[in-house]
Formats: C-alpha cells, structure tokens, sequence
C-alpha cells in the first residue's frame, strides 16, 4: 500500500516557477515507478512525466520538455516535479502517481494503481 500526498501548487504568473512535492508513505517506494498526472477542468486526466525507480531515467510528453523536471529522493521517499516557464494553458489539478511497471515509460493512467489527491496550480497570463 502506498500513500500519496501532494503540495506545493498555487498561483503564479505567466513565465513563473512552482516545485510540486509528492510525500509518499508505505515500504515499497523504492520499487515503485513515479508519475506526475494533470486535468484541467473539462478535460481528462493526461500524463506529464514519470522517473525509474531508481531516479537515474525520466520520460517527458512533448508539452513539457525542456520546462519541467522530475526528480526523486528515495532516502525521504519524496518526488519533485520543477515546473519553470509557466504558461495559462499548464493551469490543472497536478496527481503524483506510482506504479508496479517493470518499465519507467508508463503513460496511461491506467498503468498506476496509487494516487494522490491532487494540488491546485493556476498560472495566470
């Protein structure tokens, strides 16, 4: 079982930054695959990145490379997501997610069997 609580989200302008947190709990952090989700409002839930278990590997979508940075510190069993270069169209409810793949490049949400609850970010223009 594992836990998933996520903070950091706010509003912040046009261009700005935001570092999103994802506090895990339960003993099998290490061997999960991690995973940060989005869903603007009327829209799905859509994959951002993920990060191997190990940290050493991340996988972006296409919308977000060069921007955003995944990143994990097993000893805390915590993941970063560092969001820079904000645009309006990024604003959504931001989802840590973990999963049991064998493989980091997990992209459908169906593929993670734990969720956090979400933290708001809003990006104004």
């Amino acid at each position: 079982q594992v836990q998933l609580v996520e903070s950091g989200g706010g509003l912040v302008q046009a261009g700005g930054s935001l570092r999103l947190a994802c506090a895990a709990s339960g003993r099998t952090f290490t061997s999960r695959v991690m995973g940060w989700f989005r869903q603007a409002p009327g829209k799905e839930r859509e994959f951002v990145c993920a990060i191997s278990r190990n940290g050493d590997s991340t996988y972006y979508v296409d919308f977000v490379k060069g921007r955003f940075t995944i990143s994990r510190d097993n000893a805390k069993n915590m993941v970063y997501l560092q969001m820079n270069s904000l645009k309006p169209e990024d604003t959504a409810v931001y989802y840590c997610a973990a999963s049991s793949a064998a493989y980091y490049k997990v992209a459908p949400a169906s593929g993670y069997e734990y969720w956090g609850q979400g933290t708001q970010v809003t990006v104004s223009s």
